[in-house]
């Protein structure tokens, strides 16, 4: 292609080249001619012989120079027999256009005219020259000019195409080949760290590339490590579901026979037991039927929401030694059009990330309110607030936890479920004084 483009380059140069070569050679003719005319000139009385004649001529290469003053004209050299003049230029009206044409036709009509040649003669402006030549020396010399234009075009040609092609396998094709193997590379084992882009810190285009495709394959191969990590602890779930669940059955059939007891005692504190024991039995179902942690679909009711957070109290697990005040802010004839089992566990999940942010003391309160066809949450702490790590990765299992032991998990079930409710749920604030999530359920 660089071969081809500078070759067309040429070409455009080429044609205005070959007129001014013509012009130039027609100019020097002149010259010489003029010369002749003024040796002839200053011999005495103007007279020489026939063989200087034929001299001057063969030497100037005319067959004849006329010279033409303000009111005469005087041959000075010709040939005994004048030819037929076939076209006539006069060297002081030429256009770069009329040069151009004159020079291409004397290319395509032939060797064989015999042309005039007008030019004014310097510092003489009422004086001119007429010279006769041959066409055909000129042709040849424009042939050969226009054969030494083609083989020196050819060979810078070939120069700058091969420095083209070293420039752009050195500054493109190199990198862009380093980037492809790469990919193939990652794509081979993407697990493998040694397949990673090793930037070269450019700033062009390339350099931007291989910047963001190692941005990308170091983000994805933490991604197939999380991935691979919850592959691994949904297989043990599922096997410690499945005898957890055979656990809770007998645990079942023991509630059920301390209902049978009339002790006002047990027959307060059963209820809640089963309650909890159906809904563990139930999870481990859900986790037993499809091999993960994949939420149904929610099942919406309507019910009240201020026993529901009530019992979310009893479940959450405030010890005895603590001092953490629960503050239910919840409209006593409330209700809510939600899955009422899911809906419990982001509330048990929200609050239990806030008893163990305050630790022994604190204020944990929850309050809602409706607004445009939906409800809104607010579950509020006195904790000292999320660091930066586990706000940048909130809702990420594995990622968003506060506490070195913790998973991250609690939060990201929670989103799960408020978007399977097509809610949305949102860290609206957390500083040293606290932390709260708000919570949208629409109806």
């Amino acid at each position: 292609m660089t071969l081809l483009f500078v070759m067309l380059a040429e070409v455009l140069i080429f044609v205005p080249s070959v007129a001014f070569f013509r012009l130039n050679y027609l100019a020097k003719k002149t010259e010489f001619a003029h010369l002749a005319t003024l040796s002839l000139l200053a011999s005495p009385d103007n007279m020489v012989s026939e063989e200087l004649k034929e001299e001057l001529l063969f030497r100037v290469g005319a067959r004849s120079v006329v010279l033409h003053g303000a009111n005469s004209r005087l041959l000075i050299l010709s040939e005994n027999m004048p030819p037929g003049i076939d076209a006539e230029f006069n060297l002081a009206n030429s256009s770069p256009r009329a040069l151009i044409e004159d020079a291409f036709m004397s290319l395509m009509v032939g060797p064989d005219r015999i042309i005039r040649i007008i030019t004014p003669i310097e510092n003489e402006p009422n004086s001119s020259l007429e010279v006769v030549i041959d066409e055909s020396p000129l042709i040849d010399a424009m042939y050969d000019y226009a054969w030494n234009i083609f083989w020196l075009s050819l060979i810078i040609s070939l120069l700058t195409a091969i420095l083209v092609y070293l420039s752009l396998h050195w500054l493109m094709v190199r990198p862009m080949r380093r980037l492809s193997e790469n990919m193939i590379s990652f794509r081979r084992a993407p697990e493998d760290p040694t397949t990673g882009l090793i930037a070269t810190g450019r700033q062009d285009e390339i350099g931007v590339a291989e910047r963001e495709l190692k941005i990308m394959q170091t983000r994805l191969r933490t991604a197939l490590k999380q991935k691979q990590h919850l592959a691994a602890l949904g297989t043990a779930v599922t096997k410690i579901s499945h005898d957890l669940r055979n656990i809770l059955s007998t645990s079942q059939i023991v509630s059920d026979s301390l209902a049978q007891i009339d002790d006002p005692k047990v027959q307060k504190i059963v209820p809640r037991l089963m309650t909890s024991i159906d809904r563990a039995i139930e999870l481990c179902s859900q986790t037993l039927k499809y091999g993960k942690a994949e939420e149904r679909e929610p099942k919406r009711e309507r019910f009240l929401l201020e026993p529901l957070v009530n019992e979310v109290k009893t479940s959450v697990g405030m010890s005895a030694g603590t001092d953490i005040v629960w503050k239910n802010d919840i409209p006593s004839g409330l209700m809510l059009n939600a899955d009422r089992d899911q809906l419990y566990r982001v509330l048990l999940n929200l609050s239990k990330n806030a008893i163990q942010a305050m630790g022994s003391e604190g204020l944990i309160e929850i309050e809602a309110r409706r607004a445009n066809s939906r409800t809104i949450l607010r579950i509020s702490d006195s904790g000292p607030g999320l660091p930066a790590k586990a706000k940048e990765h909130l809702f990420e299992p594995f990622s968003g936890s506060a506490r070195a032991e913790g998973t991250g998990l609690g939060l990201s079930i929670a989103h799960e479920l408020i978007t399977a409710h097509g809610g949305d749920i949102t860290l609206e604030r957390t500083d040293e004084s606290g932390t709260v999530f708000r919570v949208k359920v629409p109806d």
